[in-house]
């Protein structure tokens, strides 16, 4: 089982992308849907911004800014990011997919963490999580970037994009069908109404 976790942690990027390009397919997204969820992807993202400028990963117990209240903000962000793709997708399948991704990669990600951090810094690291941990430092836009956050606002864009795009095709196509209806109604009723009957009487010319 934790070689599963640890090959989890170790893919969990790689398979975001094959996941993603499936719940793209699967998406029925509308421009109300993709509005709000990646409104509330936004928060998931800027969450993840406030914890990326804090934490210097495997080098320390970071305990400041969104670390004060929860050991795993990252984490947290992606998941408040998973809930608005999914809203954007309006689709159950992909909706389903999200929370599968997310329930196995993330808490095979946090256990694999947890236990590299009690191992290399054993009681500091108890401490942090007991609420006695040294919380004095400032957010930083470098070491947001050094955590290559830039990377996932991007990729976040991008999702948002190609939802949009969608959202868009469906649609115009949705509109296109509507009209295609109403012309075959319109042609069918104009036929019946000028095609001279059986009997052989004339048509009621239009006024």
């Amino acid at each position: 089982m934790s070689r599963i976790k640890a090959a989890l942690a170790r893919w969990r990027v790689p398979l975001g992308f094959a996941f993603a390009a499936v719940v793209f397919w699967l998406a029925k997204p509308t421009s109300t849907t993709v509005a709000v969820g990646a409104a509330i992807a936004a928060v998931g993202e800027a969450i993840r911004i406030w914890a990326a400028g804090h934490v210097r990963k495997a080098s320390e117990v970071t305990a400041s800014g969104p670390y004060r209240w929860t050991a795993h903000p990252l984490y947290m962000g992606s998941s408040v990011m998973g809930l608005g793709l999914a809203v954007a997708s309006a689709s159950v399948a992909s909706s389903v997919l999200v929370a599968l991704y997310l329930a196995a990669t993330l808490s095979a990600a946090i256990s694999t963490e947890e236990k590299f951090l009690r191992g290399a810094f054993g009681e500091q690291y108890d401490r942090y999580r007991s609420g006695s941990g040294q919380r004095g430092r400032g957010f930083s836009v470098r070491q947001a970037i050094a955590n290559r956050e830039h990377r996932a606002l991007i990729g976040l864009v991008l999702v948002v994009l190609l939802l949009a795009w969608k959202a868009t095709y469906n649609e115009g196509l949705a509109v296109s069908r509507v009209v295609g209806l109403l012309r075959a109604v319109s042609s069918v009723v104009e036929h019946r109404l000028y095609t001279p009957a059986v009997t052989g009487s004339n048509p009621v010319p239009p006024i």
